[in-house]
């Protein structure tokens, strides 16, 4: 069955529909399905995707694609709807250069089912799920009438009074009322009286907390710019322009121009003027400003919104909640999710980046109040006529009150997203709930009246694919997927464990059983994991939730109630399944797997100590092996043996906790002596960015020294003033520290930072061959790459292949000249299986290529978002094509042993 896939869209959560149609794309259950990936750009149009772009980070990685972008001085990212007016021409041939345009007419021939994954206006609203029902292709989710609704807040609002559930007070205010408004301070006096403090401002047709704004006191410039964000709308005061450096203008319009958290293009002026690109916006600035022109300048979207609804705050806590139907179309509430926030609001980013914000399920209160969540929920998504699922989120306050205010028909759908978090307490993979998702969907969509005998026949082709696949569940090769561990990079771990898994439970071939390390660098232990324990927000969550169980802990009454009203569901879709976390030895996993994948990152895991015990076993895994992961681990090492092997690296050296308890002046005058400021300072047997920083002062040294020599696991808050540590960054305890020199242009033509990844395989001699990928060219936010920006989605910018040079031959040329560099550090090192090197690249006036190693780690991230999945795709391989060859080289090597 050909399910075609639409993502992207016009809407400002178009980043995260992207993201979702991969996650989607990826976890379809290859042997019921076929993915057919649609991408719909922000004009509306549909192009029928190349399956190469699905693995780029973000939208503006590949489209509009970098050739038919202006030249620009700043280099800025832009969205097609920077490119001004275009022709039916410029528009297809944009297309063309990552896919084919399609027309809606067109969709029944390519796909039999359209799953929807488009957030925000057009994609929740309505409006493709009309378009669909037109041309009569069947879709996942709610109809026309409850989509709709669950997009206008204004209108939920009225509804919800009608049904008599609980709601906050609010008022409407309109655009005209607004600009209308001479007295802007009694106005939010007669408000604050009416509707109290906090008040709650927001965009009343976009989704994820865009446009939301609380204000905490009776302040009107606060407010006028909360009206003025809902409004995405904004005014520049010549003054606060003036003020800033060239470089912070820059980055002002790089977040003005942001559309999760700025105003988004094009945008419009006071006196009608458009402006589409951001460079275009950052001359006008200046050029308006620099003169004796106006004092402001008022900005506002051209798809801005033109009511504000302003709601009282409710004190409580937050929670959502996942209700889905079962066979007979009765709703179940799925267990209801704490968000306990980093902030105020549980906004874009808090949404989809682990660690800013923490899911407990279900929500710590007494049992009958969850309940009575679950029972509200229920008869809001009846009430409103919800179909196959909704995301319903809401607040309970300290007397009990129950508040429903965001009745959502789609979910995000990133790995650890609501959807599959809470699908997973049940017993449902995200393979599995996907295909809960479509049968349904068709179920309800066969009631719909229209072209009944056709979605009848649908039904009965998925029923017997269901059927044949529960046959054969037995076939299959079982490989344990070890994630976790106890480094400063576990939760990257756990992402990379879970899109492992994703993958593998989605093929023909494997079947991946999770299992969690955790421990310290004495003994560690290993678990398989049920599920729904590997969809908790991050390693951390897992551990508390293994160390629960092992204390006897019971499953929560809610759960087991739940689980029970839902198994008309798994048994259709899960079959059996563990319950809780069973503890393994070496010998016990040597008889429930095939092989293991290993997820690991930093210790252990790439440091040889686990591949030594799955040796003694026999167990095959990925990756290098032990002596190769000892040397890789330590970076210190690694540096000398490629120097020594004529491969260019930076200067360093190890500094040790011992000389600085001794004498910390004289440590930090010796350090001073052989690095001048700014120089590199990072953890030098850890994983890839953890704590790496860029060191510009004594102070900054100081403030290092103190954080990795520090004895206690909390981190002092002075040095992580100065080293302006983000929310919730770790920085590991060490004996020692690396330090480099800062690797810079030294009067190159070109200078980038890129990574490197490749792949093995035996040849015909048996020999160990190197596949060497394109490299990406990593660009960085701040001073060096963060874990973010390398593995998270919408979060790095990794432009692959790395743009040497303009000229394509001559790119060429530069990029095979890195590649000789990158397989030479790899055969030095006898790496294995896949792996990820990061460099700096010179390129020379005289064109001579200097490729300057910088860390080499052999057991790359593999998180959904990481480059490396950019760069297998241009050589053929999907994601699951990549790992299988991992998989098959560990296998023919541990043969390859035993023979």
């Amino acid at each position: 069955m050909k399910i075609g896939i639409i993502f992207g869209g016009p809407s400002r959560e178009r980043e995260i529909s992207f993201a979702g149609g991969r996650t989607v794309f990826d976890n379809l259950d290859k042997s019921l399905f076929e993915a057919v990936p649609v991408f719909a750009d922000s004009l509306g149009n549909f192009i029928l995707l190349d399956w190469h772009y699905i693995y780029k980070g973000t939208i503006r990685d590949f489209y509009p694609p970098v050739d038919v972008l202006p030249s620009t001085e700043h280099g800025l990212q832009m969205y097609l709807e920077s490119l001004g007016q275009l022709s039916e021409e410029e528009l297809n041939d944009i297309a063309s250069r990552v896919g084919q345009r399609i027309h809606p007419h067109q969709f029944k021939n390519l796909f039999d089912f359209a799953f929807l994954t488009l957030h925000g206006p057009y994609g929740e609203d309505g409006s493709i799920q009309g378009l669909l029902e037109w041309y009569g292709i069947p879709y996942s989710g709610s109809g026309i009438l409850p989509s709709a609704i669950g997009i206008d807040k204004i209108a939920q609002k009225a509804l919800l009074q009608q049904h008599g559930f609980a709601t906050p007070d609010y008022r409407i205010l309109s655009l005209q009322e607004w600009h209308a408004t001479q007295d802007r301070a009694a106005l939010l006096d007669n408000l604050v009286d009416d509707l109290g403090l906090p008040l709650v401002l927001k965009a009343p047709h976009q989704g994820s907390s865009i446009g939301v704004s609380i204000i905490k006191e009776k302040n009107l410039q606060l407010f006028e710019e909360a009206v003025a964000r809902s409004l995405f709308s904004l005014t520049i005061r010549k003054s606060d322009w003036n003020s800033k450096s060239a470089n912070q203008q820059l980055n002002f319009i790089k977040t003005l121009t942001d559309i999760r958290e700025g105003i988004g293009l094009p945008v419009q002026t006071q006196d009608g003027q458009l402006i589409y690109a951001p460079e275009e916006l950052l001359s006008l600035l200046s050029a308006t400003f620099s003169q004796n022109g106006p004092e402001t300048i008022t900005l506002t979207n051209v798809e801005s919104e033109t009511q504000v609804l302003i709601e009282a705050f409710i004190n409580g806590r937050e929670f959502s909640c996942i209700v889905v139907q079962d066979q007979a179309g009765h709703p179940i509430a799925l267990p209801p999710t704490e968000i306990r926030k980093g902030g105020e609001v549980f906004d874009y980013r808090s949404k989809y980046l682990p660690g800013l914000s923490r899911k407990i399920t279900p929500i710590d209160l007494p049992t009958e109040q969850i309940q009575e969540i679950r029972q509200q929920c229920e008869r809001l998504y009846t009430s409103l006529g919800f179909n196959v699922y909704a995301r319903l989120d809401g607040f309970i306050t300290e007397a009990g009150d129950i508040f429903l205010n965001d009745p959502n028909t789609t979910s995000g759908m990133l790995p650890s997203s609501f959807f599959f978090h809470q699908a997973a307490e049940i017993g449902l993979n995200p393979s599995q709930f996907l295909t809960y998702i479509i049968r349904t969907s068709l179920s309800e969509r066969v009631k719909s009246g229209k072209n009944t005998a056709y979605l009848t026949s649908l039904l009965k082709r998925l029923d017997s694919a269901m059927a044949k696949k529960r046959a054969h569940r037995h076939d299959k090769l079982r490989v344990g997927v070890i994630m976790g561990g106890y480094s400063s990079e576990r939760h990257i771990s756990v992402e990379s464990g879970r899109n492992i898994y994703e993958k593998l439970a989605s093929s023909t071939k494997y079947e991946p059983v999770p299992i969690f390390l955790t421990g310290n660098e004495e003994s560690h232990q290993l678990y398989q994991i049920p599920i729904n324990i590997m969809l908790k927000d991050n390693a951390d969550d897992i551990k508390e939730k293994i160390e629960a169980s092992e204390a006897g802990v019971p499953t929560h009454p809610v759960l087991a109630q739940i689980k029970e009203a839902a198994s008309s569901i798994t048994s259709l879709y899960a079959g059996n399944s563990l319950q809780k976390p069973q503890r393994l030895t070496y010998e016990q996993l040597q008889s429930l797997v095939d092989a293991v994948f290993i997820a690991l990152h930093g210790r252990p895991g790439e440091d040889g100590e686990l591949q030594t015990e799955l040796e003694k076993y026999m167990i095959p895994y990925n990756g290098s092996g032990i002596q190769s992961s000892q040397v890789t681990i330590n970076k210190f090492e690694t540096n000398r043996i490629l120097r020594e092997n004529g491969v260019h690296v930076a200067e360093h050296m190890l500094a040790f906790k011992k000389d600085w308890q001794e004498d910390k002046d004289a440590f930090f005058q010796f350090i001073e002596e052989r690095f001048a400021y700014p120089f590199i300072a990072k953890p030098a047997d850890d994983g890839c960015s953890s704590a790496v920083k860029k060191i510009k002062t004594r102070e900054e040294l100081e403030a290092f020294s103190e954080l990795i020599f520090r004895n206690s696991i909390e981190i002092p808050e002075n040095p992580a003033q100065v080293l302006k540590l983000s929310f919730k960054e770790e920085v590991p305890m060490k004996g020692y520290f690396l330090i480099e020199n800062l690797i810079s242009r030294e009067g190159a033509k070109h200078f980038l930072e890129i990574t490197g990844g490749l792949l093995t395989s035996y040849g015909p001699n048996g020999r160990t061959e190197y596949e060497i990928f394109e490299a990406s060219e990593a660009l960085a936010e701040g001073e060096v790459l963060s874990l973010e920006e390398k593995f998270l989605a919408g979060e790095g910018q990794n432009i692959t292949p790395a743009r040497y040079a303009r000229d394509p031959e001559e790119r060429q040329r530069i990029s095979d000249h890195v590649k000789q560099d990158l397989r030479r550090v790899a055969e030095i090192l006898r790496i294995e299986g896949y792996a990820r090197i990061d460099a700096f690249v010179r390129v020379h006036q005289d064109g001579k290529v200097e490729t300057i190693i910088i860390e080499v780690n052999s057991l790359p991230g593999m998180t959904p978002a990481t480059c490396i999945f950019h760069q297998t795709a241009i050589n053929g391989y999907k994601p699951y094509d990549f790992i299988d060859r991992i998989l098959q080289f560990g296998m023919e090597r541990t043969k390859k042993v035993i023979s």
